[in-house]
């Protein structure tokens, strides 16, 4: 993940800036290093170390290790890749500024990624104080070289030299290797703009053109009954709804429907059918809604909390989504995990934990992962209590409900640093009751090492998936094709009822993979177990893509509608083959 889908609160500020180098630190008097350190394990530490490794060496995580900070000029840290707003910046971290830019990023630094403030002024202090303390190694290592483009095809079949329209994959439990067979890495993107000549491939009888550009982190994509296209612009907080005609190549109307929301990410209209009378927003940390009418562009009244919080922790995966039963009865809320793998939750007896899982449900977390890596229930007014429908998902950044068979369904990033091919991302239908691993085992009744021995009562109780992805894809945003699909854009009968997924792109794999769409092969509900490559092309050589894929949706004249957040646009796919 990764994407606002895996940073956290402040991984996303961090990744953003130098973090090499000794510092002398100027930090507020009093900032508490002991509860910035808390802090940082609650908020940062899925995306950045805070430790160098054996012989002072880097220890790789999606951001850049935060050793050494105070007094380094913004975005100088080696072999990372920074937003232009950072490189361009001219600061040099020292406590004010620090504060300045966490109190209102948009503000210290214009165009930066960071998609929140952080309003408690001693939450920065503690922070701050922190940092303050992870001084650099006196003889650091040397920075690796920078890595050139490839000149000869690479041999990993699953990595992006292979990916193009048509390529079949199937991967299964016996694929799997052991854990650590290969080194972790740390292989982040280097996001530029479409190169001169670059272009997507789609399969044959398809073409694919760009639809919308100049959008601010573009995430999500629904669509209303009416064929409006709404869209969670997350970073800059606010949901832009387009309007198309049949057949057109660009909207003709692009509009904010709200803003001033918290990281607004998933997005549903309800009740379900031709006539919805709201429109609901999952929050980072709430869901809401607005009063709606088929051909509102603008929210007519503020948004109604529905679900004021979702959970006392902080940070970790930030994306959250909704989605609503077929009768209309049940919401449902996916909340990503707090951490990796739980690295900081508190060990229980078994006895103990039974204790908790008759409350939470089997295999839920407990500390700051209560109610994490779980998708969430209750009805759509949040009148019943909040609590589990499925535990033991990661990260299951996009969920949906088949509209032929009316089950769940959770497009989910499964955990790192395990090596390039573990552990695989998955799409599967989501059973309620249903454990799927995390942290303790994955697919099934593999025992993650990192907890070995931990929860025997366990073992061989993790449901396996239905589609097994390749590892570190990313896995974001999932849509199903309209099995009654209409229109001069329709895809044809074969591609009915199949999913659509956008895979946003590897970090964490010595060869990058992702970058895509693909398409999920289901026979009447039930998945194969198979997935096409459908989209490619974002990839520019080892070090550089250009796009990174997150939402899907069928626009009403059947085109398939993909935003990126990379450079900020929406592409549509349509059949042309009639």
């Amino acid at each position: 993940m990764q994407s606002l889908t895996r940073a956290s609160v402040f991984g996303i500020f961090l990744a953003g800036i130098g973090l090499s180098g000794n510092a002398a630190a100027q930090v507020s008097p009093e900032g508490d290093p002991g509860q910035g350190k808390v802090l940082f394990q609650q908020s940062c530490a899925i995306c950045h170390a805070d430790s160098s490794g054996p012989g002072d060496a880097v220890i790789e995580k999606q951001g850049p290790s935060l050793v050494g900070l105070l007094g380094r000029r913004a975005a100088s840290n080696p072999g990372f890749n920074y937003t232009p707003a950072l490189t361009g910046s001219g600061l040099t971290w020292d406590a004010p500024t620090l504060d300045h830019f966490l109190a209102n990023p948009g503000t210290a630094v214009p165009g930066t990624s960071m998609p929140v403030s952080v309003a408690s002024a001693k939450d920065r202090a503690d922070l701050i104080a922190y940092l303050s303390t992870l001084k650099a190694p006196a003889n650091p290592p040397p920075a690796a070289p920078a890595a050139s483009a490839p000149t000869a095809p690479s041999t990993d079949a699953g990595d992006w030299h292979h990916a193009a329209p048509g390529v079949q994959h199937h991967l299964t439990l016996a694929d799997l290797p052991a854990p650590y067979s290969t080194i972790s890495s740390g292989n982040g993107p280097k996001v530029v703009k479409q190169p001169a000549g670059a272009t997507l491939s789609v399969p044959p009888g398809f073409t694919v053109q760009l639809y919308a550009s100049g959008l601010s982190n573009p995430r999500v994509l629904r669509l209303a009954p009416n064929g409006d296209i709404f869209l969670a612009e997350t970073a800059a907080k606010r949901i832009r709804v387009l309007r198309a005609a049949d057949g057109a190549a660009t909207p003709s109307e692009n509009q904010i429907f709200a803003e001033n929301l918290d990281r607004p990410f998933g997005i549903a209209f309800y009740p379900p059918g031709a006539h919805p009378q709201w429109i609901y927003v999952a929050n980072n940390n709430a869901v809401v809604r607005f009063a709606y009418h088929n051909g509102d562009l603008k929210a007519s009244g503020p948004a109604q909390v529905i679900v004021p919080k979702l959970t006392d922790s902080h940070g970790g995966h930030s994306t959250r989504d909704v989605a609503f039963s077929p009768d209309g009865k049940r919401m449902f809320i996916s909340v990503g995990s707090g951490s990796n793998v739980a690295e900081t939750m508190s060990k229980k007896s078994v006895d103990d934990a039974h204790q908790w899982e008759a409350v939470h449900g089997r295999g839920a977390g407990w500390d700051a992962e209560t109610n994490r890596a779980d998708i969430l229930v209750t009805d759509p007014e949040g009148h019943q209590p909040l609590h589990t429908f499925a535990t033991g998902i990661r990260n299951g950044v996009g969920i949906a409900v088949d509209p032929t068979t009316g089950e769940l369904w959770t497009s989910t990033n499964e955990r790192d640093s395990l090596g390039d091919n573990l552990v695989p991302d998955y799409i599967t239908h989501v059973k309620e009751g249903g454990y799927y691993g995390w942290p303790w085992y994955y697919l099934g009744n593999h025992e993650d090492p990192r907890h070995a021995g931990e929860r025997p009562d366990l073992a061989g109780q993790a449901i396996v998936p239905d589609v097994l992805l390749q590892a570190h894809s990313a896995s974001l945003e999932m849509t199903f094709y309209p099995p009654t699909a209409t229109g001069p854009a329709a895809f044809p009968a074969e591609y009915h009822g199949d999913i659509f997924a956008a895979l946003h792109g590897s970090w964490n794999r010595n060869s990058r993979t992702g970058y895509k769409v693909i398409r999920v092969r289901l026979d009447h509900g039930v998945a194969t177990g198979e997935y096409d490559d459908f989209l490619t092309g974002f990839v520019v050589d080892e070090r550089s893509v250009w796009g990174r894929p997150v939402g899907v949706a069928v626009a009403h004249d059947g085109a398939l509608l993909i935003s990126e957040d990379g450079n900020g646009t929406i592409w549509r796919v349509a059949y042309a083959g009639h």
